[in-house]
């Protein structure tokens, strides 16, 4: 198998046009449209803050960077908000999140939303509408995001190194993380497509260029093009953070997996079946562990603080 068969699926994750309309699967706390009467333009108020830092800037790095902050939100303690709080030992500080970018934005969206409706729109949800505005920015769909999340107080950076999936591991190992969440190797599949913008650091993948055990210390799933133009980038004693390509183990390793494999080969052979598929795993994603105020949840007024 040519492992340019991997692109087109990460490609339909930029490049689809169709609409989606969201089917909340397991979580009645959230609805589409629910801060309708509570903070009218809550949403809007979001998508300007993201267009803004995308168009100001000019780096897409920090739009990519939105879909990792909620991807790592919800895997830690669920879609609370908890990785943008400050301080020692938090989620923030964990090796897998030094790298994480698009704070800023969070922020300003947080405090246009506090002049405009204080004390109504959480953290959470502005994670959740930040990554999807995100997309839409890329040319991708434009989805509906149920919300009504409420905030954490507590991180950690011990949990973070627990459930956050590394980017050197199998596909067994990563099945079983996202298992731990609710979420099926499907959507693993979809998920991961996410890849496909954004920088990665060298230290997440040089193993590959490096450390194989092979007569030239490559992993020998890896084109070997691609890996020489790799070191170009990430020289062995250290380097720079190249453009996604299927640089992750834990991409690489879906096509090592036979039902893995033949979910990548569908989606990039049946194009039009990615909007439906991304929907129900951003959904089911973005509903994970959802915190009540039964249980600690708030609307923090500050993001990185806990108040």
């Amino acid at each position: 198998m040519r492992r340019a068969n991997y692109k087109p699926i990460f490609a339909s994750f930029l490049l689809s046009v169709v609409t989606i309309q969201c089917m909340l699967q397991s979580s009645a706390s959230l609805s589409v449209g629910y801060y309708k009467s509570k903070c009218p333009n809550a949403e809007g108020i979001v998508a300007d803050a993201v267009r803004s830092a995308i168009t100001g800037s000019g780096d897409r790095g920090i739009g990519a960077g939105l879909i990792r902050l909620h991807f790592h939100d919800c895997f830690v303690r669920g879609c609370d908000a908890s990785v943008l709080l400050d301080g020692p030992n938090t989620e923030k500080t964990a090796p897998p999140n030094l790298s994480l970018r698009g704070f800023e934005v969070i922020d300003t969206a947080k405090s246009r939303l506090e002049s405009a409706c204080p004390g109504k729109v959480s953290c959470a949800d502005i994670l959740a509408f930040a990554a999807r505005d995100l997309v839409v920015l890329l040319g991708g769909v434009n989805y509906t995001v149920p919300s009504g999340r409420l905030d954490g107080s507590t991180s950690s950076s011990s949990e973070a190194m627990q459930f956050l999936p590394p980017p050197f591991g199998d596909v067994s190992q990563i099945q079983s993380m996202f298992a731990v969440k609710g979420l099926t190797l499907d959507d693993m599949v979809i998920l991961s497509g996410a890849h496909a913008v954004g920088r990665s650091h060298c230290s997440s993948f040089s193993n590959r260029l490096y450390s194989w055990n092979s007569p030239d210390g490559v992993d020998p799933s890896m084109d070997k093009n691609f890996a020489a133009y790799l070191k170009t980038k990430c020289p062995e004693n250290g380097g720079g953070d190249p453009a996604h390509k299927v640089l992750f183990t834990s991409d690489q390793t879906l096509l090592n997996n036979a039902q893995a494999a033949a979910l990548v080969n569908q989606s990039s052979n049946q194009p039009y079946t990615w909007p439906r598929s991304f929907n129900k795993a951003m959904v089911k994603m973005g509903a994970i562990e959802i915190l009540t105020s039964a249980n600690g949840g708030r609307i923090r007024k500050n993001c990185r603080v806990a108040n």
